[in-house]
């Protein structure tokens, strides 16, 4: 039985879908992502308890970003936001002892420890 040309162009339509399915998976992430908090820098690298800490990077709003944390391996302490946009928090260190701490973000119901260091001096 020889074949139709409506089975070539089913086989190409299968083949366009396939691929475009393919194109879409690998995309979804990157799309899904782009609005994602995302903390490039943070300065001072060191500070005291109460000195201001400026975050900068991308999509910090308030809408992101509902709060920011030091976190050490055992405790989240979260610190006060003083002033924030899109591109930029600062916040006050909190009362904690000296020591490293990862900067951390609270994004929805999730805090997200990010590979940002803090170090609080005494």
């Amino acid at each position: 039985m020889a074949n139709s040309p409506a089975v070539g162009v089913s086989r190409t339509l299968c083949k366009v879908v396939l691929v475009a399915s393919l194109v879409l998976l690998w995309l979804a992430p990157r799309t899904l992502g782009q609005n994602s908090p995302k903390i490039t820098t943070v300065a001072p690298a060191a500070g005291k308890v109460n000195d201001s800490v400026t975050l900068t990077g991308e999509n910090l709003g308030k809408d992101a970003v509902s709060a920011v944390f030091l976190s050490n391996d055992k405790d989240d302490f979260k610190a006060t936001v003083v002033e924030q946009g899109s591109a930029k928090i600062i916040l006050k260190v909190p009362d904690v002892k000296s020591g490293g701490y990862n900067i951390s973000i609270q994004e929805g119901d999730k805090i997200l420890i990010l590979p940002l260091k803090f170090t609080v001096q005494s």
